[in-house]
């Protein structure tokens, strides 16, 4: 059964790719336009609406052919928009000068805007002030949240969610404002290219944004990272910021835009490729991705909650690394939500499948019980187990480090084939190898211990990632504590 959002995303789907189909100009109600952007197939369109914008200096010319998107004429900051309903009445429109009409203008939409601002400002504060003051959260092992009052001493899940009113973290824009966003981006370079498509930075006011462009045979992913983004509240500091996404017509061909925070350093398989780390920065990334991971799979309840979520393709490619050393989580085109009441999985209609080498056990035996929730996030640690190993071979210890291999780089070729990595992790039931020099170090010593737990061949003995998180956790609280009593002696 679609959802209403999802509904909404099948309009404006069709919507979309009415674009490049021939229209009779006869259509009632539309006008001619002149077209210069990267959308246009001709120097003319036919639309409801002609548009004219300018943003970082760039103009574009074109039409809106859906009724209803006057939503999008409005000017934002440090992008100029102006739409009129005229035969090619967008051909000679040209950004505002310091004239007494602009001046006018301005002085009409400036408090319009300002009131705007202040609303959601407001908004935001009220949310946040309710938020602080409803009854804190206890953290099950189970990962089911429930109201509890808490102690002084003990953190709760609570507190971890205060930081979102100022994370900058979203679940994205409204939808019909998304479009506009992908409109006024500006591609600046090609960052990375994969079986899905390619991933570029981009401008939009000033700022870097990443827009990753799907290939047209795996548009089930990204419409289902559309459907997940728009429907559940997914911020948090480890998972990676959405912003909105689009379809756009380039070259009369469909392109289809999922637009997200952007982060530098890049994926965390780009990163320990060129750089090694310390202790230190090892359990930084290891406790950052297990939180996002925790983000996931945990459901919170009531009405500004989220289902639990399995990612289903976890690994190295698909986690981010930000400027402050932690990780992120990306690539939600194959995730597996559960309803809140338990016994519903939304799986979506994605033919793709995860990655082979990254496979759980019963997932290659084809043991794994599709109609559990917990069969998948079970899979997920596994997964992760093998990230760590990947994270810890990185990390420099008694002056020793090991060059960049993928799991299972002994064992299995480059691109191994199901039955391969069935044999390896099934029937030989190999894991990766650990060198010695792991265990001579209390953080590695004890990140090795728990990814060791990640990969018990039975998936019910495997610990939840919560369970995993404040293991790390605890650790990365032993340390600073041993640092703050070696101050102190000094």
């Amino acid at each position: 059964m679609y959802t209403p959002s999802a509904v909404v995303l099948v309009l404006l789907h069709l919507g979309l790719r009415s674009r490049g189909a021939p229209q009779d100009l006869a259509s009632k109600g539309k006008v001619q336009c002149t077209c210069k952007s990267m959308e246009c197939d001709s120097a003319t369109c036919l639309g409801y609406l002609c548009y004219f914008t300018v943003a970082e200096g760039q103009e574009r010319r074109g039409c809106f052919d859906l009724d209803g998107e006057q939503l999008q004429c409005v000017s934002l900051p440090k992008v100029y928009t102006k739409c009129c309903s005229s035969d090619h009445c967008n051909a000679n429109i040209t950004a505002p000068g310091d004239t007494a009409d602009d001046r006018t203008a301005v002085l009409v939409t400036m408090p319009v805007l300002a009131l705007l601002v202040l609303s959601v400002g407001l908004a935001g504060f009220i949310w946040c002030w309710r938020k602080r003051q409803a009854k804190r959260y206890q953290r099950e092992d189970d990962g089911v949240i429930v109201p509890k009052a808490s102690s002084k001493d003990e953190p709760t899940y609570g507190d971890m969610f205060d930081e979102f009113c100022t994370s900058g973290s979203g679940t994205g824009l409204p939808y019909l404002v998304q479009r506009t966003v992908a409109r006024q981006i500006m591609l600046v370079e090609c960052v990375g290219k994969g079986r899905y498509g390619e991933v570029w930075r981009g401008t939009w006011m000033g700022e870097n944004v990443a827009v990753k462009i799907f290939s047209s045979r795996d548009e089930q992913s990204w419409f289902r990272e559309t459907e997940i983004y728009n429907t559940v509240q997914l911020q948090h500091e480890n998972i990676l910021g959405f912003i909105g996404s689009d379809m756009t017509s380039k070259n009369s061909s469909t392109q289809l835009w999922l637009i997200t925070h952007f982060h530098e350093p890049g994926s965390l398989f780009d990163v320990l490729q060129h750089r090694s780390l310390t202790p230190d920065s090892c359990l930084t990334m290891c406790l950052s991705a297990a939180s996002g991971l925790v983000h996931l799979h945990t459901p919170i309840l009531g009405m500004q909650g989220k289902p639990a979520i399995a990612h289903r393709d976890l690994k190295s490619r698909n986690i981010l690394v930000k400027k402050n050393g932690q990780c992120c989580i990306a690539d939600l085109g194959l995730a597996v939500m559960q309803c809140e009441t338990g016994d519903y999985l939304d799986i979506g209609n994605n033919p793709r499948v995860g990655t082979k080498r990254y496979m759980a056990p019963e997932v290659l035996d084809e043991t794994i019980q599709t109609d559990q929730f917990a069969s998948y996030k079970q899979t997920d640690i596994w997964a992760l187990g093998l990230v760590l190993w990947e994270i810890s071979r990185r990390t420099v210890v008694n002056g020793i480090v090991e060059e960049y291999r993928p799991p299972f780089f002994d064992l299995v070729p480059s691109d191994p084939s199901f039955e391969q990595m069935k044999k390896v992790v099934c029937v030989d039931q190999q894991t990766p190898s650990l060198h010695n020099r792991l265990h001579s170090h209390p953080i590695l010593a004890a990140i090795t211990k728990v990814m060791k737990e990640c990969w018990f061949q039975d998936p019910k003995a495997r610990p939840t990632a919560l369970r995993l998180r404040k293991t790390l956790s605890k650790l990365d609280q032993d340390i600073d504590h041993e640092l703050h009593k070696l101050k102190l002696d000094l």
